[in-house]
């Protein structure tokens, strides 16, 4: 019994040794990721702001117009030949990310980031309809993966920084801290690490701050809240079908222009790529608005409050060309274009309603910022993180409740519907489809990994030697309501318990998807 108590106190004080180090580790991984997504930011900023005087300048003169349409073809040939020399740079590089903590392969982490700023950047000054929030996740987590290399970390540590890193550079993207740090456990891991917890939520305020340096303290969405009468929430119920409804579409489509694109292997991705950005310079020709990521879009909804025919055009142009920009593979992301979205329908939604049941018009807002998080919920099939999203974009506590009762359901209804989520169909082709270098086979190094049974788990109750658990992975530990366990065959395991296991980097994706499989059931 002595021995058992000192045992404990070790494995207690070195658990706060480790905390330390996961906040110093956290801190670093802010600083890189932070810095990198500000500087990416800051390049997409200065991209757009020139796009738009590029096409005031060439607004109405043939001649500079047929000039612009040559120069956006020549920059899509452009980032076609970038994108082929770093492929992982193509779209906008969660699922990419997403197959590097799960361990299906390894990205040469500077050669992202460098493809990735030149690559977005040009993009979104040739107006295809992606935003900077998909790959500054990316970018933030190569930032990561950079600090970790340069710094010869283990395996373990690597990964954590990755994943955390991911969150960092969404907090900077979207200056949500929050939300990028439940974006990592809700859609990167689908659980909780106490430990990639720690670290990610220092990772992500550190970002959080050295964004806010160079962009302010401002939220991304300024407006004046109503608050909906409890009376009128059947409408929020309304909705959430509708949006999870929706959501689902926008999967289908866009998986499915994405397919058609690759169908045309006959054709040179470099001339997919121009043809590509010179539509891009058509539209913004006849239709500015809808262009980048959707910054025009979103201060025309809030400031100029656009009739409902004009919000459908917008609606329907917007959702089209973003299906045409992201099926063509050039760097870029779906998360704000997708919120963008989410908020026009809710407008539209809104202004329907308020016609329709004499809604004071004040209550559109609360419309839209609904949506934003309902198509965000139904699409990602991530509701926290979209319910978190949306309240720091916003900055306002009194919309919390409508914002939650409509992604839920929302998500509870795509669900129902059966389509996958986005971005779990996106990470199950770049695993079929990559191009990256696997994991190195003759690497022994092990990969420490932590998993929280759940509720209902088939393994509740079962002793340990009672599991299958596979010969390259082995339990080293676990915690059962913050109290250290030594593992032993005998040793019962219940809901709750946290389990600490070490896993073979040789088949680490493989067995990481079969203990999910056997945790979760």
């Amino acid at each position: 019994m002595k021995n058992q108590s000192k045992t404990t106190l070790r494995k207690i004080e070195s658990k706060r040794t480790e905390s330390l180090y996961l906040i110093i580790r956290g801190v670093e991984v802010g600083v890189v990721a932070g810095l990198v997504c500000s500087l990416y930011r800051f390049l997409l900023q200065f991209a757009e702001d020139n796009l738009v005087k590029i096409l005031d300048y060439v607004k109405g003169n043939p001649a500079k117009i047929a000039l612009w349409l040559i120069g956006v073809t020549a920059i899509g040939v452009i980032v076609s030949f970038i994108v082929k020399w770093e492929p992982d740079a193509g779209g906008s590089g969660i699922p990419q990310t997403a197959g590097e903590i799960r361990g299906y392969f390894s990205l040469n982490w500077w050669k992202v980031i460098i493809a990735k700023l030149i690559g977005g950047t040009l993009t979104v000054f040739s107006g295809l309809s992606l935003g900077r929030e998909g790959p500054s996740v990316q970018l933030g987590g190569m930032a990561g993966k950079g600090a970790a290399v340069l710094t010869k970390a283990d395996k373990t540590t690597q990964i954590r920084m990755i994943s955390c890193g991911t969150g960092a550079g969404m907090s900077a993207a979207f200056n949500a801290p929050i939300a990028g740090t439940m974006f990592v456990f809700e859609e990167l891991h689908h659980g909780l690490d106490r430990s990639i917890m720690c670290m990610g939520i220092v990772a992500s305020i550190v970002a959080d701050f050295i964004s806010k340096i160079f962009f302010g303290l401002d939220t991304i969405f300024h407006y004046e809240a109503e608050r909906l009468p409890l009376k009128y929430y059947w409408i929020l119920l309304i909705m959430g079908v509708v949006f999870g409804a929706a959501g689902s579409f926008y999967n289908y489509t866009m998986i499915k222009a994405q397919a058609l694109f690759k169908k045309l292997d006959k054709v040179p991705q470099w001339v997919k790529m121009g043809f590509a950005f010179l539509v891009s310079g058509i539209v913004g020709l006849f239709l500015p608005q809808v262009l980048c990521g959707g910054h025009r879009m979103t201060s025309l909804l809030m400031i100029e409050n656009p009739e409902l025919k004009v919000l459908v055009l917008l609606f329907i142009a917007k959702f089209i060309f973003g299906v045409f920009s992201f099926a063509s593979g050039a760097p870029g992301g779906t998360l704000y274009p997708l919120c963008i979205l989410g908020a026009y329908l809710g407008a539209i939604v809104g202004d329907v309603s308020i016609d329709i049941f004499g809604l004071t018009p004040e209550l559109r807002q609360d419309f839209v910022i609904a949506g934003m998080a309902g198509l965000f919920a139904s699409i990602v099939r991530a509701p926290l993180t979209g319910i978190i999203l949306v309240f720091e974009l916003t900055g306002d506590m009194s919309t919390l409740l409508p914002i939650a009762t409509v992604s839920l359901i929302s998500y509870a209804t795509a669900n129902v519907i059966g389509t996958a989520p986005f971005y779990a169909i996106l990470f199950e082709k770049t695993v079929e489809n990559t191009d990256s270098p696997v994991i190195n086979t003759k690497d022994s190094e092990k990969v420490l990994q932590t998993f929280v049974i759940p509720v209902g788990s088939p393994i509740n109750g079962k002793r340990i030697s009672e599991i299958e658990w596979g010969k390259h992975c082995l339990i080293v530990s676990i915690d059962r309501n913050d109290t250290p366990i030594t593992p032993k065959g005998n040793t019962v395991l219940k809901e709750g318990d946290t389990v600490v296991m070490t896993i073979s980097q040789r088949r680490f994706g493989q067995d990481l998807n079969r203990i999910y499989s056997i945790i979760n059931g």
